[in-house]
């Protein structure tokens, strides 16, 4: 994949959002928790034959390609205004905090009951595995070299012995990678529309991060092409994490609490690592918190149809 020929540096803060974009917003999200609760019942007789690992794989690679159809705008706008991409980060903040609570602490802590018998054992379940995932990402960021769009190279490595574009590659992957691995665990549980709830907030994420990505690529200097790929690239990374996740369940079921519990703490740390600090980096903390709200009530929402 090439190099863009002349890197360039954008401050746009574009036009502001009128009023009818953001109520059309609401009404299509409005519509979209509809059609899934419409949907739902014969999706569910569709997926019931599924083993955990087809159906993990399957929903985290539907979710990854939402990475993509996120980024398909950039054939025809080359840039949104800084407090739209800010509120749109801080709506897949709050779909991944709702996510991480209903479809995976919950889950957890149930699963560590039945198994252990007893809310102490439970409580221990949960802390040790949210620190293993938190751990895990952090050693992770520290040791894969990569380079956030607004912060620059992050972790020990020489950023220059590595092609920039595969540094972006390397840290959105960093970020997707949880969110696979959060939905392939999501299907080990009894109940399958916790990991359809959980499948189709990352999917409802991936797409504002997509076009985000998608359009911090084009403002790099890099053609719409080369920034639809490696946006398509990353979010296929999802498919990887689901595979472990489900794979891993599916070979030792007593691990569920322990997998839940680790998919929340890797989630958490994505959440307030990268995508609240990117969405608070230019002042726009009031627009980044209504997306957080809107998103976390999305999602409730969608796992309340379901």
């Amino acid at each position: 994949m090439s190099e863009p020929s002349q890197a360039t540096s954008e401050e746009d803060h574009g036009k502001p959002v009128p009023p009818i974009f953001l109520v059309g917003s609401l009404i299509a999200l409005a519509a979209f928790i509809w059609l899934v609760s419409l949907l739902w019942p014969v999706l569910e007789d569709r997926i019931a034959d599924l083993s955990t690992l087809q159906i993990g794989l399957l929903a985290s690679f539907i979710a990854g390609l939402m990475t993509a159809v996120g980024a398909l705008p950039i054939f025809f706008l080359r840039r949104i205004s800084q407090s739209v991409e800010d509120a749109m980060m801080g709506f897949g903040a709050g779909v991944m905090l709702s996510a991480t609570a209903f479809e995976l602490v919950l889950p957890s802590v149930e699963q560590a009951e039945a198994q252990y018998g007893g809310v102490g054992m439970a409580i221990v379940v949960l802390a040790v595995g949210i620190g293993l995932g938190g751990g895990a990402l952090l050693a992770l960021h520290k040791l894969v070299p990569h380079e956030h769009f607004f912060i620059g190279p992050q972790s020990g490595a020489d950023p220059q012995k590595i092609r920039r574009v595969w540094l972006f590659i390397f840290a959105i992957a960093l970020h997707n990678l949880p969110e696979g691995l959060a939905v392939g665990v999501g299907f080990g549980g009894d109940d399958v529309s916790d990991g359809i709830a959980l499948a189709i907030g990352i999917g409802l994420q991936n797409m504002p991060e997509g076009l985000v990505v998608a359009i911090a690529l084009l403002s790099l200097g890099y053609s719409k092409w080369a920034a639809f790929g490696v946006t398509l690239l990353t979010g296929l990374v999802q498919p990887i994490g689901g595979l472990i996740g489900a794979g891993a369940i599916t070979l030792m079921e007593f691990l569920l609490p322990w997998g839940l519990a680790f998919a929340a703490g890797a989630m958490l740390f994505v959440i307030s690592h990268e995508i609240i600090p990117e969405s608070h980096r230019k002042g726009h903390e009031a627009q980044a918190t209504v997306g957080v709200l809107v998103g976390f009530v999305v999602l409730l929402a969608i796992d309340m149809a379901l």
